[in-house]
């Protein structure tokens, strides 16, 4: 606790103002061009940085030599803007064996805000999973809350920031299990108990997966019930919606009907309309969101820059047959009666109850990414229509072969979104970003896997290509909603902007250069044009070069205990700081 209160202290020159020539700093950026975070025009500047906050943001001050200054670095007209915010990131596993989360570190990225399944609260039972259901990355499972597993990870040392969610699929994993129930109100009690102790240890809202097993199982009311939970303690609810694509309206109508019953904002997960059938849906999706948003309904969304998704086989099958969990799903597709009935679904296009992910990309567009069986692993990088063809089977009876083959979901890139689609969203203000990928490096164990390339190129692509080529934003747009918009949604006043008292997360990088490399058959190539990243004041990156130092913090929410914070009685005794 000594230690988390000690690096909160404001530096005496931010509380008494000081920002004249005469004051030494810790380190100066000069001769760049400030873009602020707030989307207004750039200007000619410096930024000044003492321990880990902003102690002056503005123009170059007169008769300031930097003799006396001890870190100066000049960026010669490149931008110096707010450390990047990932809105929905996979470290969870990663930063065990690599702490820099280079492959984000690299373009501009200081916080990791994680989740989508998260870490905790755990049971014996789930503590037991986690560990039998790891892939290429191993470590011990000793944890048992989320504030343990994220304090665990600051104490180990990270490069970047990291937040998290509190799952709704994993607070209904620990009281339910992983079966298809509702729960009674002793049940719903416990897990609003684990959401409420989840937001008190740092958590920035609930969130959960809606087309995957078990989150698939909870019907509305569960969701407002832990929604309004979230919401008791200054937080939001984020959702990877019910449906992307044939029923994508009613996901957004359930969006919408929890945010006014919880009275929390929302967040909806990378964004897109998935299957070609649904692509002519955006003018109305995009209708609905902003008639809600304008009428006072909290709403917004963050979305990757590809037109690929990376998911599992799982999403290439019904839920029903995944109920129980992973073994209890390998198991039932063993049998020869269930793998008929199993068969059948898939071939379905446009299933009643379920989102068929292969359906919709067609087993060409459909490539493997990752293997937990070493014997498997050199049909990475193939498509399922190619394995299949190899084997002599259909696209359907290979999923199936693999998942029971592998022993896991097995990791999957899907073709899905159009690239019209795509640049339309990324021009929406409500629209920030995400990689909702892992945070790796091209080396050691990450080279087992592919990852999509959104890992390594999901924010430089925000600039090349659709600042840079297809013009859709300018810089100061595509700034402010890599920064000040994901901060504004997380309700995080002192990050994701350059200001006077703010913490110093702050990236130098050239807009005219900053480029993405990775591709689907090479995803494993890091962004270039990023000069510098200081995290809470420290170099993550210098001169283009990761330090390895243990820059990062556990960035906790309002209702933090160890912050002051606590939960209260209802969502209207919080403000919400949102942008229309």
């Amino acid at each position: 606790m000594v230690a988390i209160l000690r690096r909160r202290v404001i530096p005496l020159a931010v509380l008494m103002g000081l920002s004249s020539s005469a004051a030494a700093h810790d380190v100066v950026i000069r001769s760049g061009l400030i873009y602020d975070g707030s989307g207004s025009k750039p200007y000619a500047g410096e930024v000044a940085i003492d321990g880990d906050r902003i102690t002056y943001v503005g123009p170059a001050r007169k008769g300031t030599s930097g003799s006396r200054d001890k870190t100066v670095i000049d960026a010669h007209g490149q931008a110096i803007a707010p450390g990047f915010i990932n809105m929905l990131s996979h470290p969870e596993d990663s930063l065990f064996v690599d702490g820099r989360a280079l492959s984000d570190l690299t373009q501009g990225v200081t916080l990791e805000v994680m989740g989508e399944m998260s870490m905790g609260p755990l049971n014996p039972a789930m503590q037991h999973l986690m560990a039998e259901r790891q892939i290429d990355i191993k470590y011990p499972v000793t944890w048992t809350t989320l504030g343990e597993y994220l304090s665990l990870l600051e104490h180990k040392g990270i490069s970047p920031n990291i937040a998290s969610f509190v799952g709704e699929g994993t607070v209904r994993t620990n009281v339910l299990g992983e079966r298809n129930v509702v729960p009674d109100a002793t049940q719903l009690a416990a897990m609003r108990a684990l959401v409420r102790q989840s937001m008190e240890e740092g958590a920035l809202g609930v969130t959960t997966a809606l087309i995957y097993s078990p989150e698939t199982y909870a019907k509305t009311p569960e969701l407002i019930a832990m929604a309004q939970e979230s919401a008791r303690c200054g937080g939001i609810y984020s959702a990877h919606m019910r449906s992307e694509g044939d029923r994508i309206e009613g996901a957004i109508d359930e969006m919408i009907a929890i945010a006014k019953a919880s009275e929390a904002p929302v967040e909806i997960y990378h964004l897109k309309l998935a299957g070609k059938d649904n692509w002519n849906k955006i003018d109305k999706v995009i209708g609905t969101i902003e008639q809600q948003r304008a009428q006072g309904v909290c709403i917004t969304a963050d979305m990757y820059t590809y037109t690929a998704g990376a998911t599992g086989l799982d999403a290439a099958m019904p839920s029903w047959v995944q109920e129980g969990g992973l073994e209890a799903w390998i198991a039932r597709l063993r049998d020869p009666a269930v793998r008929k009935r199993v068969l059948a679904a898939m071939r379905n296009p446009h299933p009643a109850d379920w989102e068929n992910l292969l359906a919709a990309a067609g087993a060409e567009n459909t490539v493997l990414l990752q293997f937990k069986n070493p014997a498997l692993k050199n049909l990475t990088g193939k498509s399922l229509a190619q394995v299949a063809r190899e084997r002599g089977v259909s696209p359907e009876d290979a999923a199936i072969d693999l998942v029971i083959e592998d022993g896991s979901r097995v990791g999957i890139a899907y073709t899905l979104m159009s690239e019209e689609n795509v640049r339309r969203m990324v021009a929406l203000s409500w629209v920030s970003f995400d990689s909702d990928e892992t945070g790796a490096a091209p080396e050691g164990v990450f080279l087992k896997s592919s990852p999509h390339p959104r890992a390594y190129g999901s924010f430089a692509r925000v600039f090349a290509q659709y600042v840079r080529k297809d013009h859709v934003l300018t810089v100061e747009q595509a700034v402010r909603k890599l920064s000040t918009l994901p901060a504004d949604v997380l309700s995080l006043p002192d990050r994701g902007r350059l200001k006077v008292g703010a913490y110093a997360d702050v990236v130098v990088f050239d807009p005219a250069t900053i480029q993405d490399h990775a591709t689907y058959a090479k995803p494993h190539q890091l962004t270039t044009g990023v000069q510098q990243v200081l995290v809470n004041g420290q170099f993550a990156i210098r001169d283009g070069k990761a330090t390895g130092a243990p820059t990062g913090r556990f960035v906790r929410g309002r209702a933090a205990k160890s912050l002051g914070g606590s939960c209260k009685d209802s969502a209207s005794q919080w403000t919400w700081t949102w942008t229309k």
